[in-house]
């Protein structure tokens, strides 16, 4: 079985700051990471190989240092990695995103099949969840969100049977393989490395295409093809602190009371 995950590199959310004079994210005031859902989505990969046997590969879109995240998941178990990386990709929103992997999965399949395509259910940078769906819909595959458990392959009729969270519970859903699959981080626990896999890590290098390794339509990449844009970023308002009620308990009851009526009151009107 050959499973391929991609994988974002993110800016660590937890500690992140913003600039108060531009409102806008100071990506150098926190390391980045791979991204927390696509760690997720490389581990439950690995533990499918484990089972089954085949081989895990890994690919990413951005600059030349994401290439990092690519050795992370060679040091959780994948086998190989890809880097897509140009200038030409620079600003791509979701949607030119989505291309360009769909570019860089296709190029691999002519290679070799791929049986499966992992991702995890959103960036923590964007929280769009949009990627997956766009590169399953750009390779005319089956999609599968939210997937919390995968219950069972059935690989003689090359069907998956899966869980998919919903509001009140979950849904068991089957598909037939090839198929893409977004992941919830409840899918699993992260394990940790062994010593091989991180000296195997540090001495990888990842294969990188370019533009120029793929025939692309340049209307469709970076700026240029995407037709949505971050136009301000900035933190909500900080909210105020709550009100201290003083005097004796019957006056500090009528005076709650009385708040009470008006902000219903402010409701109804």
């Amino acid at each position: 079985m050959h499973i391929l995950v991609c994988v974002k590199q993110v800016p660590d959310t937890t500690e992140i700051k913003m600039d108060p004079k531009t409102n806008t994210m100071d990506r150098s005031s926190a390391p980045t990471i791979i991204n927390p859902f696509d760690a997720h989505a490389v581990e439950e990969a690995v533990k499918i190989k484990k089972k089954f046997g085949g081989k895990v590969s890994i690919m990413s879109m951005g600059p030349p240092q994401a290439q990092e995240v690519i050795k992370k998941c060679i040091e959780m178990g994948a086998d190989e990695g890809y880097l897509l990386s140009d200038r030409a990709f620079a600003g791509s929103d979701t949607l030119s995103t989505s291309y360009i992997l769909a570019m860089g999965i296709k190029k691999i399949i002519e290679i070799e099949p791929i049986d499966l395509v992992f991702c995890g259910k959103q960036a923590i940078d964007g929280d769009t969840a949009q990627v997956g769906p766009g590169i399953a819909c750009r390779l005319g595959m089956p999609q599968l969100t939210y997937v919390e458990a995968i219950e069972s392959f059935d690989l003689k009729k090359n069907i998956v049977m899966l869980h998919r969270k919903i509001d009140n519970g979950y849904e068991v859903v089957q598909a037939k393989l090839p198929c893409l699959i977004t992941v919830e981080k409840d899918i699993n626990e992260l394990s940790f490395s062994p010593l091989t896999n991180m000296i195997k890590a540090a001495r990888y290098n990842p294969t990188t295409w370019g533009i120029n390794d793929f025939n692309a339509d340049l209307s469709q990449l970076g700026l240029k093809g995407s037709p949505t844009s971050v136009r301000r970023i900035f933190p909500p308002k900080q909210r105020a602190g709550g009100e201290l009620l003083k005097g004796s308990e019957d006056e500090v009851v009528k005076t709650l009371v009385d708040k009470l009526k008006g902000g219903i009151l402010e409701c109804q009107l």
